[in-house]
């Protein structure tokens, strides 16, 4: 049986220049182990090749159950440092919790 990473963690991305860092936080402190064996650097660079272009690194933080992914060159050279920019569009999934529907 197969599973997406997402039935068993949640992740969070950040940035530093041309660097994305990608922390994988197991849901539960049991499913860490599966994560440390079956998500390697060659794995994410695999799922991930269209995108990044340099070398990954991988930091296990076992005291809270994450890995955590440096990838080098994997931002298309970069993105501005300015706090008043969204060059990600990370805020965006805050603006589209504001839609009102009806039900």
């Amino acid at each position: 049986m197969k599973k997406k990473l997402y039935d068993l963690a949640h992740c969070r991305a950040g940035d530093k220049g041309n660097t994305s860092i990608l922390s994988l936080i197991a849901y539960r402190d049991k499913d860490y182990a599966l994560l440390c064996e079956k998500v390697t650097v060659q794995a994410v660079k695999r799922h991930l090749a269209h995108i990044i272009k340099g070398k990954v690194v991988r930091h296990e933080v076992s005291n809270v159950g994450a890995l955590q992914f440096v990838c080098e060159q994997s931002l298309g050279g970069g993105v501005t440092t300015s706090l008043a920019m969204d060059a990600h569009g990370k805020s965006l999934s805050y603006a589209l919790l504001e839609i009102e529907i009806e039900i």
